[in-house]
């Protein structure tokens, strides 16, 4: 045997390489258009569990309205909440969905429930 061998070259082609940051930076783009649909919700959520302070439907709303102008909710308001009692507990429940426009005709859809329980 001779004292030089060839070595054989690992790691990714130059191709491979631009294939794997282009599906990156495309994953990156789409979470960071989800995050603050997600950040809401939360908001939403604070709100509803907040509004559920209340006594009446109407109250209710006006709570959770007083806190959306606040928190700048604006996926859902006052008039979207579902208001009732379990065991004398006043409960908010709420449904909503966002879309996020990904390229032409493609759009991610992320749909949001909660309660205030």
């Amino acid at each position: 045997m001779t004292q030089v061998q060839t070595l054989r070259q690992r790691g990714m082609s130059f191709i491979s390489l631009l294939f794997v940051a282009a599906v990156l930076a495309a994953t990156g783009v789409v979470v960071a258009q989800a995050v603050p649909t997600v950040i809401e919700y939360q908001a939403v959520l604070k709100a509803a569990t907040k509004a559920s302070a209340g006594t009446t439907v109407p109250e209710v709303r006006s709570i959770f309205d007083k806190a959306a102008s606040i928190d700048n909710i604006a996926s859902i308001s006052g008039k979207d909440l579902e208001v009732t009692k379990v065991n004398d507990k006043v409960v908010v429940n709420f449904a909503y969905q966002r879309e996020i426009h990904l390229a032409g005709p493609a759009y991610l859809t992320l749909k949001y429930v909660g309660s205030s329980r």
